[in-house]
């Protein structure tokens, strides 16, 4: 249904999410491609930045163009296959990318705390299996509440209030009590949220002192400005997420969960 209040919104909305996505393509491989040819740049925080650029180029098209074409055009419907499929790729890459952010704040706290211990802590085998850590435990989230959503009966309930298949507003759709799965998807989403938070903050609480104690400002302002873009990413990624997945069920303004579902889904990194 997208803004079926606003109507008028659809051409603006398709010319924004249009230039921001192709910009987001762009911007993400070229850090990729970038990151793999210049052999200077095969680093531990380069491979955890390929990885997360991988992540925002699949996060962004899962949802996107699909969105493009419903705001294209009067035609706003998806099939019930791409629905099932859109929801369990959101998931698992939005999961995975909540723990990935915290393990890179893990990254920036090693270099800049025990810099000359990094190498030999944040090693390649290492780092490989913080990703793969991170991309399981989003699959596993998505296999239980994608799982635990697409069960749920719909009655003659077809109508969508949204711009794509998210779970929160699958959930309304549901002519059944649906307390077990919003009760589950809070549960799960607050350790998802709130861990790999805790994690952030801790590390840039360490991170900040180490970062006063520099005695050149040259050298204070490089490390703070390693550290801002992760931070910024942290912002946009985690302030909306917070409000669409934790607030309680018919609560909050629908459009403004809207708003912030196309932040949330498409934040460009590059």
């Amino acid at each position: 249904m997208g803004f079926f209040n606003y109507p008028w919104l659809d051409l603006s909305l398709f010319l924004i999410l249009f230039i921001s996505y192709i910009f987001t393509l762009i911007g993400n491989i070229a850090i990729i491609l970038v990151s793999q040819l210049d052999t200077q740049l095969h680093s531990p925080m380069y491979f955890f930045l390929t990885n997360l650029s991988f992540l925002d180029v699949c996060f962004t098209t899962t949802t996107v163009p699909q969105m493009l074409v419903n705001l294209g055009g009067p035609n706003k419907t998806i099939t019930y296959v791409g629905c099932v499929a859109q929801v369990y790729v959101f998931q698992w890459l939005g999961c995975t990318e909540c723990v990935l952010l915290g393990m890179m704040a893990l990254d920036r706290y090693v270099a800049v705390c025990e810099p000359l211990r990094y190498s030999v802590i944040m090693h390649d085998q290492f780092c490989l299996q913080l990703v793969t850590t991170a991309w399981l435990i989003g699959l596993a989230n998505s296999l239980l509440q994608s799982t635990l959503t697409i069960q749920l009966p719909l009655c003659d309930h077809r109508a969508l209030d949204h711009f794509f298949c998210e779970l929160p507003s699958l959930l309304k759709m549901a002519c059944v009590d649906t307390t077990v799965n919003e009760i589950t998807l809070a549960l799960v989403a607050t350790f998802l949220v709130f861990g790999p938070l805790s994690m952030i903050f801790i590390s840039y609480c360490y991170i900040i002192q180490a970062v006063l104690r520099i005695p050149s400002a040259d050298g204070r302002n490089k490390t703070f400005n390693t550290c801002s873009s992760h931070l910024l990413v942290v912002f946009l990624f985690y302030g909306p997420g917070i409000y669409i997945y934790m607030q309680p069920s018919g609560s909050g303004s629908q459009d403004l969960s809207k708003f912030l579902t196309l932040l949330l889904c498409h934040h460009p990194l590059g």
